[in-house]
């Protein structure tokens, strides 16, 4: 039973609060539903952790851009071809601090989430989101990215007007910013089309979140030809927040609610507010050189190997 299946008789359980009048009857229903809620969080499979970051109640960036930051005023448009509004981007501040957003942004129903082509953005939305972290490095502003994407839209029109150039030149462009950058994961993390907000000095993700180089059932198809094995293919890619975290892909983990952000949404964006409280002020009395050296050094860092004389492993020199 996966997870969205354990979640379905949650469901069913407190639905019988609203049928029941008894207080002592009540009382029982609460406990019996905390303690399956705890014992469904418990031991999530990979899987289990994919279908939460997809999950249709769970927040979206602007959900976390309007509860955690004051002022938001959004910026459109890359300047060269038209708006994308599967990123959402703009200045705004916190506790003071002026700051550039930059947030993918996936739909709240199905309207929502065609307008915002599923939160799977074209080159304009990399350019434009580029556009505003060259304007916060000019006025001095650091950047906090929200990643929440299946991957960059693949579509003819979007590779036509270069989509692996947009996202190759936000990897570039970010790794040599003189400004603080801190990533946060929320959703799903998929692919170049994450990375291309990915590049921070600080890197992070919700709990439930997954972050790779591909979907699971991509992955699947390709190893094995049949997309069904996806939920065998999220074991072996190592996405969740733990794999990547045990290995120094990213540098620290938000922890979700009991059931998941869906279901303390408040709670999950404190925590969110909260490490970037704590992570800005990381930042304060570094020199512009040293955050630059710093989000370069992290990522050359990532998958650093050792090489070792052979001769001393007790091998034979070849």
């Amino acid at each position: 039973m996966n997870i969205l299946e354990k979640e379905r008789k949650l469901k069913e359980l407190e639905s019988k609060l609203t049928e029941l009048d008894n207080e002592n009857l009540i009382e029982k229903i609460k406990e019996e539903i905390e303690k399956y809620k705890h014992d469904m969080m418990t031991n999530l499979s990979a899987w289990d952790r994919v279908l939460l970051a997809r999950h249709v109640g769970r927040p979206t960036a602007s959900d976390y851009i309007n509860y955690i930051f004051d002022d938001f005023i959004e910026l459109h448009g890359d300047r060269l071809y038209r708006d994308d509004s599967s990123i959402v981007a703009g200045i705004a501040s916190l506790n003071g601090t002026p700051l550039t957003i930059i947030a993918q942004q996936k739909g709240k129903n199905l309207e929502d989430n065609l307008e915002r082509n599923f939160a799977m953005p074209h080159p304009e939305g990399y350019r434009k989101a580029l556009r505003l972290m060259k304007q916060a490095e000019k006025f001095n502003r650091p950047i906090i990215t929200f990643i929440d994407t299946p991957g960059a839209y693949p579509g003819l029109g979007a590779e036509e007007r270069g989509q692996g150039e947009a996202i190759a030149r936000n990897l570039m462009e970010m790794s040599a910013l003189h400004v603080p950058v801190i990533a946060i994961v929320i959703g799903e993390g998929g692919s170049g089309g994450a990375l291309a907000l990915g590049v921070a000095n600080k890197v992070f993700m919700l709990e439930n979140a997954i972050y790779s180089i591909l979907s699971p059932e991509g992955y699947a198809t390709i190893l094995w030809k049949d997309s069904t094995l996806a939920a065998k293919a999220a074991e072996v890619m190592k996405l969740t927040s733990y794999d990547l975290e045990e290995i120094g892909v990213i540098d620290g983990i938000i922890k979700e609610p009991i059931g998941g952000a869906h279901y303390n949404k408040e709670k999950t964006y404190e925590s969110t507010k909260q490490l970037i409280i704590d992570e800005l002020g990381k930042f304060k009395g570094l020199t512009h050189l040293e955050v630059r050296e710093s989000r370069i050094k992290k990522f050359r860092d990532i998958g650093f190997f050792q090489r070792f004389n052979y001769e001393n492993l007790g091998g034979v020199k070849r």
